[in-house]
């Protein structure tokens, strides 16, 4: 940690001087063992969107996930180079994308502010071969724990909060008081502003002004020591951002707390069926020094 004092309200130096994994710390037998008690009825739901050119909301300069065809039945010479041929091959692709692209996990080293990224580890430790020297999305690991969907949108009685409503600590807080749930330490948190559904809805038109949490909201669910802020939108928090300041929820909880976001939940399912606990599992790709990785997560309720 390079930071001294420590920067009060954060989580720096709590894990360690050289902590890079932040709230991933409080997974343990104990909040593993709180996850698989949420499951009541075995049932699986898969949270993550389709990666592919079309159908998925993407910042315009990340571009769309390309999946290119590398080999196939066509190139007989590199199959007969293998050993291959006499109606015996194989097929291969490649993928090229954004990590931040479709459903994604950011790392700590995504956000950096006053020249420093989570635990203080300094800003300008990110290469543009070998990537964050530092809290890259590689220092995670696998995620299993209790997971609690917040369905703003439902206790507002809306399908979808209006364009750049921020959720305020009081509506997060009446939210979670109107399904009776708590969050706790090591929880994964997952918010439904209805966003995405109305993104498929209306034609897959991707605009800037979106709903999301706001910095006091961001503030009550990091004050109680959840790992995981995920939300059905772009940017979890609001957009414009709260208070006009940029990224201020991403820096409040990526880089002042270590918690860690995921983008782009299909949660519609999980809030037709009103599973408000369950297990709650994500597994990012360990990318080496990368800011974000793809993932796939899956409730189990």
């Amino acid at each position: 940690m390079a930071i001294e004092p420590v920067p009060q309200g954060t989580n720096w130096g709590r894990w360690g001087a050289d902590d890079e994994r932040g709230a991933l710390n409080h997974l343990d037998g104990e909040t593993v063992l709180a996850g698989t008690r949420a499951c009541r009825a075995g049932k699986v739901y898969p949270l993550g969107l389709p990666i592919g050119r079309t159908g998925v909301p993407s910042v315009e300069y990340r571009g769309p996930a390309q999946r290119l065809t590398l080999i196939n039945h066509t190139d007989e010479e590199m199959l007969e180079a293998f050993g291959g041929g006499g109606g015996v091959g194989s097929h291969e692709d490649m993928l090229i994308m954004g990590s931040h692209t479709a459903t994604h996990m950011d790392a700590l080293a995504h956000v950096y502010h006053g020249a420093t990224m989570y635990n203080g580890f300094p800003f300008d430790g990110m290469s543009s071969f070998g990537g964050a020297r530092h809290c890259g999305i590689d220092k995670a690991g696998p995620v299993a724990t209790r997971g609690v969907l917040v369905d703003v949108a439902a206790a507002q009685g809306v399908d979808c909060l209006e364009p750049g409503h921020v959720i305020s600590g009081e509506e997060l807080r009446a939210a979670l008081d109107a399904q009776g749930t708590e969050p706790r330490r090591g929880d994964a948190v997952l918010i439904r502003t209805g966003w995405l559904e109305r993104f498929y809805a209306t034609g897959q038109q991707m605009s800037f002004e979106q709903p999301g949490l706001g910095l006091e909201a961001a503030r009550l669910l990091a004050d109680a020591d959840v790992t995981i802020v995920g939300a059905d939108n772009t940017a979890v928090e609001a957009m414009p951002f709260d208070g006009g300041e940029f990224m201020v929820v991403h820096v409040e909880l990526l880089s002042r707390r270590g918690i860690y976001l995921v983008e782009h939940l299909d949660l519609a399912q999980l809030a037709r069926d009103a599973c408000r606990e369950f297990l709650f599992v994500a597994c990012p790709l360990p990318v080496t020094g990368a800011t974000a990785s793809p993932v796939n997560p899956v409730a189990i309720g």
